[in-house]
């Protein structure tokens, strides 16, 4: 068949089994699934390995190629865009940290936002500050829900 695929695998199967089976990351499954499919022999081609995992050929031969050049390490390293820089110094996001261990200080993300321009001196927008404290800080607003009372 013109499309074979010659790939020398240096993993065994039962290696690249185990490591499919503790990966967790759906990128890197896909992967390794396509080396496990190919050093298995299960698939021979790549228009069938693209067929079974619903890749388009030049995908799974920019993996292979990546696997050639760098390995199962390079294979299995994922390009994270940059992204824009956190626009809160590391100063204010420590200090915040601190007043955040105490859940009676803040009550809103509008309390944090306003605390940051005034004590730290640093302006920045709601969200900043929402994702700073949820995703970053890894810390909840402490409030309990207003409920509303139905008159009846």
């Amino acid at each position: 068949m013109a499309n074979q695929i010659k790939l020398d695998i240096s993993e065994t199967a039962v290696e690249l089994k185990t490591l499919l089976k503790k990966e967790s990351n759906l990128q890197k499954k896909e992967r390794l699934q396509a080396l496990y499919l190919l050093k298995s022999g299960q698939v021979t081609t790549l228009e069938a390995l693209s067929k079974l995992l619903v890749k388009d050929p030049s995908t799974i031969y920019r993996w292979f190629q990546k696997y050639k050049t760098d390995g199962l390490s390079g294979l299995l390293k994922l390009y994270k865009p940059a992204g824009k820089p956190c626009s809160l110094p590391a100063e204010a996001i420590e200090r915040l940290k601190q007043k955040l261990q105490n859940p009676e200080v803040f009550r809103t993300y509008g309390d944090i936002q306003l605390w940051l321009r005034d004590e730290c001196g640093v302006d920045v927008d709601y969200y900043v500050v929402y994702r700073t404290v949820r995703y970053k800080l890894k810390a909840k607003m402490k409030l309990a829900k207003n409920s509303v009372k139905s008159s009846l």
